[in-house]
């Protein structure tokens, strides 16, 4: 047998070491991912003005809303006062908050505010959205006169409400004085100044909820009622038995919401008393606001807004649960 040669020798065993090639796809699969590819392609360019605008929106949500709430929380880690450069302290603001005897009482006045809140602008709307729904004339004009007040500038109504409550010839000691009853200081009384703010919040606020109630009472079915009526119900039977349990869903939404709301009084207080009679009326906000531009403190207004962000952002985690359970 003659010898093979060398060269014929090396390129077997080569190509037997090669590794095997790859299988190539099928046709029909390339032809399908091809296929993909297109429908992405012209998607891409059908969609391209409203990615644009999407864009446009998440941007200007970045900047103006999560950029300032992150930069928030971290300057309630830093001493900064923005005549010097900011520096990192820690924990030390959020000590310093919690050393601050106003602190304290700041959250007690807020949380006294938002029960009386709960007192009068929770069960005032509903009333006044009950009432309203069992007329039959002049509906549509006492709407508007409810939702009047919500179109007032703030400031309007915090300065027609302080002559109100003018202990000289203010509207309400005028009427107290024509029962011969003894004028009352409504802003300057520890006892009665947080009851006389809770009043014009009440007033100013009540008729978004108002129309709430309204189209939620209008969304009832009157067969309900109908058969209340065949069984003898009263009026308050109704309410309790058939009104009540049909709008308990949109009442515990309502009423997260003005939870969530009215802890974050700024308004009323800073027009009305400026956290007086000795500080009686002072808010978290209130308090907020004098650390930043009274103090010159921004790094201890941010250790406080970032407190109340988390106290709110539990309320709202309710709030979603809720929501979320009811879909």
């Amino acid at each position: 047998m003659s010898p093979q040669p060398l060269s014929s020798t090396v390129a077997r065993s080569t190509d037997e070491d090669a590794p095997p090639p790859a299988p190539r796809p099928p046709a029909g699969a390339r032809a399908g991912a091809g296929t993909r590819n297109s429908l992405l392609r012209r998607a891409v360019r059908e969609n391209l003005v409203a990615y644009l605008f999407l864009a446009a929106g998440v941007l200007c949500f970045a900047l103006f809303s999560w950029y300032p709430i992150v930069r928030g929380v971290l300057l309630g880690f830093q001493q900064v006062t923005f005549a010097e450069p900011a520096r990192w302290v820690g924990l030390d603001n959020f000590r310093r908050l919690f050393e601050d005897p106003l602190f304290l009482t700041a959250w007690q006045n807020t949380g006294y505010f938002t029960l009386l809140a709960l007192v009068f602008g929770f069960a005032a709307p509903f009333a006044t959205a009950v009432v309203l729904n069992e007329l039959r004339h002049g509906r549509p004009y006492l709407r508007m006169t409810v939702y009047l007040p919500v179109m007032l500038p703030p400031i309007v109504t915090m300065l027609l409400w302080r002559w109100f409550y003018d202990p000289g010839p203010g509207l309400f000691n005028s009427v107290l004085e024509v029962f011969h009853l003894p004028a009352q200081q409504w802003l300057e009384s520890e006892n009665l100044a947080m009851v006389s703010l809770v009043l014009v919040s009440t007033w100013a606020n009540m008729g978004t909820t108002t129309l709430i109630y309204l189209a939620a009472l209008g969304g009832i079915p009157g067969e309900l009622y109908e058969a209340a009526e065949l069984d003898g119900a009263s009026i308050r039977q109704r309410l309790w038995h058939v009104t009540i349990p049909q709008m308990r869903f949109i009442l515990m939404i309502t009423l997260l919401l003005q939870v969530i709301g009215t802890m974050q009084v700024f308004v009323e207080p800073f027009v009305l008393t400026g956290g007086g009679p000795d500080d009686a009326t002072v808010t978290v906000l209130l308090l907020l606001y004098r650390y930043a531009f009274v103090y010159n403190d921004f790094g201890l207004a941010s250790a406080m807004s970032t407190l109340l962000f988390v106290v709110l952002g539990l309320f709202s985690v309710v709030y979603l649960r809720l929501t979320r359970s009811k879909g």
